[in-house]
Formats: C-alpha cells, structure tokens, sequence
C-alpha cells in the first residue's frame, strides 16, 4: 500500500512565537513555516505557498496553517502542541478540521475534537485521527486554551507539529 506524507514543524525557538488569535469559531488555526529548515518534510508539496490563493501564502498568514491533500485516500492526521504553563488556562482543546477557511464548496467541517484538563506545569499534547481526505480539500489544525466561564486564554505555545499520512491505495469490496 503506497503512502504519502506530509509533516510540519514549528518552533518559537526557531521562528520566533506564534501570536495566538482566536477566530470566530473559537479555535487558533495553527501557522507552519515554508521552509525545510524547521525539520518539515513534504515532498508531495501539501504545504505549498502557491496553494489556495492567487498570490503566494507567507508564513505566518492564514494560509500558512493548512495542508492540502495531494491524493484523495484514507489519512492519519496526526499532531503535537507544547503550551507554556498559564494559571489561567483551565482546559486545552484541539480539533483537525477539513477546509478551515472556507475556501472550498465543503466548507468547515471539524472533526475529532479533543479537551484536557490541566497537568502542573506546561501544557504537552499528543492527538491522532483518521478519516477520509480529498485532494483540494485543506486541512488545519486549530487549537484552543479555555479559563473560567469558557473564556478564550491566549497561552503561548512553544512547539507544534501536524501531519498528514495518506494511504492511497485503500481497497474497496
């Protein structure tokens, strides 16, 4: 079975932090950085620059935040967030979501939303699901640190990382 992968790193460290801005659906859509120099590995091109618009994405622009399936088959999405510790975070959520920014006639549709309670210190999660993807449906990774009364906490995060495995040969009865 061929399989086709896509994995994005980014690193405050590396590439200064993330301002955390909260849309309207109340989740952050996480930005990655076009260049391989952040250990990311796409061979395939779904986290091109020329993708989803008429001018070139620029990291960290909205756009910056998506893959776009290269094949239509089975993906594993998979991802890791690092947030800084913040005494008024109560709950981390994270969610994948195909077409984050409605720019396809799929529109938003989010799919294995995940919440955590806090642990001392900073904050580490690891989330994985799978599901069907199409080529020229994008998906994102979009994140949410939540206090009191659900509100929105803009925590920092340190690291992520998203990734996309499909498997394109997937059998049919």
């Amino acid at each position: 079975m061929s399989v086709v992968i896509s994995s994005l790193k980014w690193e405050a460290a590396r590439s200064g932090a993330q301002k955390i801005k909260y849309d309207k659906d109340g989740y952050h859509l996480v930005r990655f950085p076009y260049e391989k120099d952040e250990e990311s590995y796409d061979p395939w091109k779904m986290h091109d620059p020329a993708q989803g618009g008429t001018t070139a994405s620029k990291f960290p622009d909205i756009r910056s935040g998506l893959i776009w399936p290269s094949h239509d088959g089975w993906g594993v999405v998979s991802a890791m967030v690092f947030w800084e510790a913040d005494a008024r975070a109560l709950e981390y959520r994270a969610r994948f979501v195909r077409d984050p920014l409605n720019m396809t006639s799929k529109k938003y549709d989010s799919t294995a939303t995940t919440d955590s309670t806090i642990t001392r210190g900073g904050q580490y999660r690891t989330y994985l699901w799978q599901m069907f993807v199409h080529r020229g449906t994008p998906l994102g990774l979009k994140i949410s640190a939540r206090g009191l009364n659900d509100a929105k906490i803009t925590t920092p995060i340190t690291l992520a990382e998203f990734k996309l495995a499909i498997h394109t040969d997937v059998k049919t009865p």
